[in-house]
This record gives structure tokens, sequence and C-alpha cells, in this order.
């Protein structure tokens, strides 16, 4: 990694010359564990699942639509947050067609999941997170890592606390600078909906209503403890793995994110069976590190020296094939 010493931040990113591990990982297990495969398809039950947190953040908004500012503020962190993270990692849920066996129901499926986040998402973050599991850190197509500018401006304490509560910005932003899409006929479909839902709840429930929409996706997904997946994912704590799970209590409202070693395996799983995974195949995850609580891995994150956005690892393209 770059020219890292002890108590001294990268200056460049870790560099791997071998294959994403994933892949060669998921053959190993499915040759030993063939049963893993009757874990693949569908959650039966994501549809429910979706449809009451909508409908809860939507009835949630437009019962404060004559609320202060400071208790729309108290219940967008300590509330509306955890629903609209819910939504974001249902959407990527979906990305990877796990509530319908027709992958046109879970796109809509997604437009709809999308409505209280607020901004139009889901169908560009289908695009972008599948090339991120194909190409995991591969220079130029994974846009999931920071760019140099992110990495050089962000190196000490402020800086990385500045990032961490304006991440979801770098997130969404990054891939659209940096490698943007032509928008096609489900982008504007996406677009549209979204819109009008928005247009739709200041025109009857006022501007507050449509404000505790956005402050849930915005604090949700800053320094907020269900954000620290975005960091625990893949930012390399441990120069030899580049992908970390979590196994807390919090899996519970996200949609099973933090078994994320489990996840890029097996990519085919929805969340709720990922835990089967690791208790079928103990030995391929027991000796991988992982953590049990997301808000310390964002204190990790901001107060350790040597940790900042070049602690990712990365490809060139031609040394690297295609995952699933």
């Amino acid at each position: 990694m770059g020219d890292e010493r002890e108590g001294v931040m990268a200056t460049d990113f870790f560099w791997s010359y071998t294959d994403e591990p994933h892949a060669s990982r998921r053959r190993q297990i499915l040759s030993q564990y063939p049963q893993i495969k009757e874990l693949f398809g569908p959650d039966p039950l994501a549809f429910f699942k979706i449809t009451a947190v909508v409908l809860l953040q939507l009835c949630t908004a437009t019962l404060l639509h004559n609320a202060g500012w400071l208790k729309i503020l108290a219940i967008s962190y300590f509330f509306g947050s955890f629903l609209n993270h819910n939504l974001f990692l249902a959407i990527h849920e979906l990305s990877h067609n796990l509530a319908f066996s027709t992958p046109v129901y879970n796109r809509w499926l997604g437009i709809f999941a999308n409505l209280p986040i607020g901004v139009p998402m889901s169908v560009t973050f289908q695009k972008y997170h599948l090339e991120h599991h194909r190409f995991q850190g591969v220079d130029g197509i994974d846009m999931d890592i920071p760019t140099y500018t992110e990495a050089h401006l962000v190196s000490n304490v402020v800086t990385k606390s500045v990032w961490v509560v304006f991440q979801l910005f770098f997130y969404a932003l990054r891939p659209l600078f940096l490698k943007p899409k032509p928008p096609g006929f489900w982008e504007f479909t996406n677009f549209a909906i979204q819109i009008a839902l928005d247009a739709a709840m200041v025109y009857f429930w006022g501007w507050k209503s449509f404000a505790y929409l956005i402050l849930s996706t915005f604090v949700g997904g800053g320094m907020h403890p269900m954000a620290g997946h975005f960091i625990s994912e893949h930012y390399v704590f441990q120069p030899e793995q580049e992908t970390y799970s979590y196994y807390g209590p919090l899996n519970l409202l996200t949609w099973h994110v933090g078994y994320h070693n489990e996840h890029h395996d097996f990519p085919r799983i929805p969340g709720s069976k990922l835990h089967k995974v690791k208790e079928i195949a103990p030995e391929y995850y027991e000796a991988l590190d992982s953590y049990k609580s997301w808000s310390q891995v964002i204190y990790m994150y901001i107060m350790d020296r040597t940790v900042g956005p070049f602690s990712r690892m990365k490809r060139k393209v031609s040394n690297t094939k295609k995952s699933e």
C-alpha cells in the first residue's frame, strides 16, 4: 500500500495483482457444499417488508407537516434514518433480483422502495452496483472506490469527519462525474415517479413533510450507525483482506448486508439466508477479520491516522476476471 508507515496515512491505494477473492472462494465452497445452491433465489417476504417500511415512512412524513424543525430533525435521525437506510439496502437487495424471479418486477419494486428516499436512484444504483460485483476494485470501473481527489483532501480527523457526514453524496455523485451512463427508459421512469411523489408531498402536506424525507436520507447516510457499513465492507484495516463482514444486531434492520463476504461470494442468495452460508461453511469465514459494531468502525476510520480514503484495494483491469 503506497508508502504507508506506522502512524502515517498512505498516499496511494493498496494494489492487488491477483483476481478478487470471491469468485474462487465461491467455486471452492460450492464444490465442497453443493447444498448451498438451495439457498439461491428470491426472498418471498421482500415485497411485504418493503411495502410496510415505505408506507410507515410516508405516513410519518405526513404527520410531521406542522411539526417544529427541531422535532423533525430529531425524528429524522432517530427514526426516519433507520427506515430510509433500510430502503436503500432493500434497493441493494432488489438490484440482485432477490424479491422476484422476474427481473422487471424487481425494478418496479425498487422504484417503489425509492419513494421515501426523496431522490431517484434505484435504477442507476443497480447499474453501478453490479459492476462493483463483477469488477471489484478494478481501477476506472468500480465506482465504489474514492477518487484520488477525495483521498488527498481527506487526510486528518477533521476532514475525515466531514467526509463521513457527507459520504452519501460522494457515494452517489462519484459515478455520475467519473463514469456517467446515458439514461434510458427506466431512469426516466424512476425520475418521473419520484418527482411526482415529491411534488405531491409538498402540494398536499407542505415542505416540512418533504424535508423530513430528505433529512432522513441525509442523516442516515452520514454519521450514523447504519452508515458504518459503507466503511466496514471494503475499507482495508488489514492489508491481506479487502472485504469484511459485520455480525451485529443491525443486520436485522439492513437486509443482513453485514454478511458482506458471504454476499460477495453468493450474490444470488437473499440477505435473510446469508447467515446459513456461514453456518454451512464456517471454516471459510471464521478466520477472516469481522466487526460487531458499525459505530466502532466509523470511530476507527476517523481516529486511526493510517486509515483514510486510500485504504481500499485496487487492481488493474488486465489483472482480473469478471466475478458473478
